[in-house]
């Protein structure tokens, strides 16, 4: 079936709340690393080594609560989750800009990170119940371009924020927007297609006519403990965990390592930063399309990974004193690690059926959580024992070597009369 007829509407009517709430989402975990860079550290007296465990606790948060929330959403309600979700974390992320001591930060970081866990899995889940396989990478891509697009916007005004009032400010301020986009969330989404009034009788019959032929061609799991055992599942938490090292350790600390490099302000700091977001951003949507139109997944994210992890080798060689070619290749770098989101989460809802692939996705996400622990964590540790960027991008760089050699050993298992000619998601795996 041609998917592009069916309902078009859709996408204009639920990717720009899916968008903006994700985006929500990640600007209350990013503008940490800005406010580190800004005075926060000093304010509070945080060693290097406290900053770079205190900017990693949101993630122990998220990954502990990851599961949990995917099965609330899968077996529930992904509306409901989510307006609670949005109340809560944009209170976390106001509170942290009143802080006054760090066992009160760090108690805030790892509670934002606990009720911002079931975001990701939940809309994922989401866009399953909306899109149909060769809609999901573009679909999926909307949705995680509010992590790069959030992260752009995010740096040049908060640098501006920073400037004009403080550090507390910054945080008060883009707190607010999730609190009062939750009411917008609840009066505008609703969980399945059935339950809309803009979709026709003939809309919805046929959208779920076509999901339901996709869910036949998928070999059946009887529950969450058999997906989870799965040797395909677990790779797939493995490379999603290597390359949520290189992700994460380049967003929380790249403000940092430019300061670094030149002693420049945050207003400069902020507009430098962007840039990687800016290119990551055109990088996704054209990926995602490609994945989508050949349907082939892997073939879109392990290149993607190999380039990112050279551009790291690529910048700790230049070194610090050739900054503008350095800064170019972390460019690339940041590019090419957002770039295969898309293609990514496409595969767990091809290769397993819809009673498990909401929790497999979760239990893989939560690994990339804890990835992002170790990268945020380890790479701010680096940079403050070494008193210099160089060795955190070899670091990040073998986790991304890593990664691409996971992505490659995947062998997903379909039913071969599920899968169109070409995909890389047949029973031999290619």
């Amino acid at each position: 079936m041609n998917t592009t007829s069916l309902a078009p509407k859709r996408w204009w009517y639920l990717m720009p709340v899916i968008f903006i709430t994700y985006s929500l989402a990640y600007l209350d975990r990013a503008n940490f690393g800005f406010a580190s860079a800004a005075g926060l550290n000093d304010d509070l007296g945080i060693t290097k080594g406290m900053a770079s465990l205190l900017g990693a606790l949101f993630f122990l948060g998220y990954f502990f609560f990851q599961i949990p929330g995917a099965i609330y959403a899968e077996r529930r309600s992904v509306r409901k989750l989510v307006f609670w979700s949005l109340i809560l974390w944009g209170m976390c992320a106001t509170l942290t800009g009143i802080v006054s001591n760090i066992p009160a930060l760090a108690t805030i970081r790892f509670a934002l990170g606990v009720v911002e866990a079931a975001v990701m899995p939940a809309m994922l889940i989401y866009i399953s119940n909306w899109f149909t396989k060769a809609e999901r990478s573009r679909a999926n891509t909307f949705l995680i371009l509010g992590n790069p697009v959030t992260v752009l916007w995010m740096s040049v005004v908060s640098g501006y924020l920073i400037q004009a009032y403080g550090w507390r400010e910054m945080f008060i301020i883009e707190g607010f927007p999730a609190v009062i986009w939750a009411f917008c969330w609840w009066i505008l989404v609703k969980d399945k297609p059935e339950e809309v009034k803009w979709l026709s009788d003939a809309e919805k019959g046929a959208l779920q006519a076509q999901l339901q032929k996709e869910q036949e061609g998928i070999k059946a799991v009887r529950n969450y403990g058999e997906a989870f055992r799965s040797r395909n599942v677990i790779i797939l938490c493995a490379q999603y965990f290597t390359w949520s090292i290189g992700v994460y350790g380049f967003v929380l600390w790249l403000p940092s390592i430019l300061r670094h490099g030149t002693n420049m302000g945050m207003v400069k700091a902020g507009w430098l930063s962007a840039v990687p977001y800016l290119a990551a951003t055109i990088a996704m949507i054209v990926v995602s399309w490609a994945s989508d139109k050949m349907q082939n997944r892997k073939l879109f994210v392990w290149p993607l990974l190999l380039i990112g992890a050279l551009a790291f080798i690529g910048s700790f060689l230049v070194g610090s004193e050739n900054f503008w070619l350095s800064y170019a290749l972390l460019v690339v770098a940041g590019a090419a690690m957002y770039a295969p989101y898309g293609p990514f989460f496409a595969i767990i809802p091809e290769m397993l059926p819809r009673n498990v692939s909401g929790g497999a996705m979760a239990l893989i996400n939560s690994m990339g959580a804890l990835g992002s622990f170790c990268g945020s964590w380890f790479v701010g540790y680096l940079n403050g024992a070494t008193g210099s960027p160089s060795a955190s991008y070899v670091f990040m760089a073998v986790a991304l070597l890593a990664s691409v050699w996971l992505t490659i050993i995947v062998k997903p298992t379909q039913s071969q009369s599920a899968t169109p000619a070409g995909s890389d998601l047949q029973p031999q795996g290619k």
